[in-house]
């Protein structure tokens, strides 16, 4: 076993708000800098930008998970991380099916680009990204679920868009496999802080929506390799995986 340490929400240019130098070889090259072994990429109710991502990662021993971070119906952030890029493509579509209706503002939220692995732009998405669906929390999580994926609440510890600012609390019965801590805090504090969720695995990442912000707050693991099986175990604390508190 070693430690392997991951960047579970990191955001692309077709993010709302994401600066346009997150590009797939420059998340990449940033990624590498942080001596990153595994980063998440998780766009706002998208992830047509994880493919070149995963092709600019090809051949350097980078782990690139396939992501999407969902808006709810309660407007709480759910971060699902999958086995391969069809799975959150899978999971895109169901997005898009229940997406707030709307086209994006270009000089309020900035331009949603969908590059290639050579950071060149292929396409911009003009849907409104920055919306909510109207899918609701369970219905996010079991989707996810459905398609083998693992379920994160997002930034619980953030003041807007996470499950606890919009409901109060985190039901019992809620089917996540983990939860994230903002870079506002670290992960001990946030442990501490909230006590009564002991139950839940705990990890914290950057939520980057530029180059910067990559690898301020990874988590450690202790895993055979960087693997998103690897990754499953360490969040269940199974066959001596686990996360590095």
């Amino acid at each position: 076993m070693r430690i392997v340490f991951a960047d579970l929400h990191i955001h692309t240019c077709l993010s709302p708000c994401a600066t346009l130098d997150m590009t797939p070889r420059k998340i990449v090259e940033q990624a590498q800098k942080r001596h990153l072994e595994i980063i998440a990429i998780t766009d706002h109710n998208s992830a047509e930008n994880v493919g070149s991502v995963i092709a600019a990662a090809q051949d350097t021993g980078l782990c690139v998970i396939p992501g999407i971070e969902v808006t709810t119906s309660e407007e709480a952030h759910i971060v699902g991380l999958f086995e391969n890029p069809s799975d959150a493509l899978s999971m895109q579509t169901l997005v898009y099916d229940h997406l707030q209706p709307g086209e994006n503002d270009d000089d309020l939220f900035g331009m949603q680009v969908i590059s290639n692995a050579f950071d060149e732009v292929e396409g911009i998405n003009r849907r409104l990204l920055i919306g909510a669906t109207n899918l609701g929390l369970n219905e996010v999580i079991d989707a996810i679920h459905k398609l083998n994926g693992l379920a994160v609440a997002a930034h619980i510890d953030r003041q807007a868009f996470s499950i606890i600012s919009q409901l109060g609390f985190i039901p019992e019965g809620l089917n996540i496999d983990a939860v994230e801590i903002s870079k506002r805090m670290t992960l001990k504090k946030g442990r501490a802080f909230f006590e009564d969720l002991e139950r839940l695995a705990f990890i914290t990442s950057s939520d980057a929506h530029d180059l910067e912000d990559i690898g301020s707050s990874p988590t450690g693991f202790q895993m055979a390799g960087p693997e998103m099986a690897e990754l499953r175990l360490a969040l269940k604390g199974e066959k001596g995986r686990k996360i590095q508190y």
